[in-house]
């Protein structure tokens, strides 16, 4: 299998001094592979909330407008003037899109190691996935297993390694059990069902009855709704039985994080042999690892001074824990791609049915059950 195409499609975000985003497809030249390198050609990459930040940034996405031709669409979206600080890093600079995918190699350079590419199904991460072509090292691609297709395997990185690595970081700083946010989510799911597969206790914080019920549906067992009038008591209640003092935010913004403290705080008070009126001298972590709301964070500071809050990413945690132990978390992904990591989507489009304001309008959202996959090779 091999290609004899020059160039390929790939997806930019480009935002403007003007104040403006535009999104955009443009033809790159495929460059000839290097010896350790080949070229994949991508069949699979999903759109992750981590992918949104850099596609329309800071934008009002309700100032939308679409333009070009069907072949060749162009989105413009307008960037709220208090905004464009935290866009000063990239402004006018053309930035492809996409933080992980599979396909199949189509072409390999000269060494050994890349020759052995030559047609395999390979997952990879690195940006620039929502393309046609994506040029690799062949060290950096991923074997899938035989049977895996790449729309099984596009997910194989964030998703599934951040969910393990939640559970890593739990262990590693003597908590027994753990609290999340927007729980159903694809990713809420994953870490469900390492949580039950490895005995772990989990309490999932969810924003209506809907989402919860998707939750007790693959078996979970604590799962309590923000929206709720009894939310601080349905809260601290499963603290006390689970007795987790380890939460991963995926709201940021808002009282959420300081009431997860309060109940946690809470919890242990209830159980407290010894009052103590700096409170409990057991440690609350909470960790913000997205932004669903990007208002201030605010806490009420109910829970004593034994606390923390900061800041968790998958990579660097991955620097952190070593190659050999991050090597482990990947292979246990490979061996449960179909059962604990399975992702579902919502819907698969080719990168011009991504650049459609109605397909824009759902994926942007980042609503619970609206997964998109983006299949660059598909037929606009």
């Amino acid at each position: 299998m091999s290609t004899d195409s020059k160039t390929g499609l790939q997806l930019r975000s480009l935002i403007k001094k003007s104040g403006e985003l535009e999104i955009s497809l443009v033809n790159v030249p495929i460059a000839e592979p290097s010896a350790d390198e080949v070229v994949v050609r991508v069949e699979a990459s999903p759109i992750n909330p981590s992918d949104l930040g850099l596609l329309v940034g800071a934008a009002d996405m309700t100032t939308a407008k679409a333009s070009g031709t069907r072949d060749a669409p162009v989105i413009t979206a307008q960037v709220p003037e208090a905004a464009m600080r935290a866009m000063a890093g990239r402004l006018d600079e053309s930035m492809p899109v996409g933080n992980e995918g599979a396909g199949v190699v189509v072409k390999t350079g000269s060494s050994e190691a890349a020759k052995a590419l030559m047609g395999k199904t390979v997952a990879m991460i690195g940006g620039a996935m929502y393309a046609q072509y994506r040029s690799m090292r062949a060290g950096d691609c991923v074997v899938l297993p035989e049977g895996i297709t790449p729309a099984e395997g596009a997910s194989c990185f964030v998703n599934p390694l951040t969910s393990l690595g939640m559970v890593e970081t739990m262990r590693r700083e003597g908590h027994k059990a753990l609290v999340h946010t927007a729980a159903a989510s694809n990713l809420g799911q994953m870490l469900n069902k390492v949580c039950l597969k490895d005995g772990i206790a989990l309490v999932n914080i969810v924003r209506s009855p809907q989402q919860a019920e998707i939750l007790r549906k693959i078996g979970a067992k604590y799962v309590v709704d923000s929206t709720a009038p009894t939310f601080m008591e349905d809260l601290t209640n499963a603290l006390v039985e689970t007795g987790a003092t380890i939460a991963f935010d995926a709201i940021g913004g808002g009282k959420l994080a300081g009431q997860i403290l309060t109940c946690m705080e809470a919890a242990i008070n209830k159980t407290a042999k010894v009052y103590s009126r700096y409170g409990s001298s057991v440690h609350k972590q909470v960790y913000i690892y997205g932004g669903l709301d990007l208002r201030p964070t605010e806490f009420n500071r109910a829970f004593g001074m034994a606390w923390g809050v900061g800041g968790w990413l998958l990579t660097p945690f991955l620097l952190k824990i070593g190659s050999a132990d991050g090597s482990k978390l990947r292979q246990r992904v490979l061996a449960e791609l179909k059962t604990t990591f399975a992702s579902h989507y919502t819907r698969v489009v080719s990168l011009q049915e991504a650049l459609q304001l109605s397909n824009l309008a759902v994926y942007a959202k980042r609503a619970t059950g609206e997964k998109y996959l983006i299949n660059p090779n598909k037929g606009g």
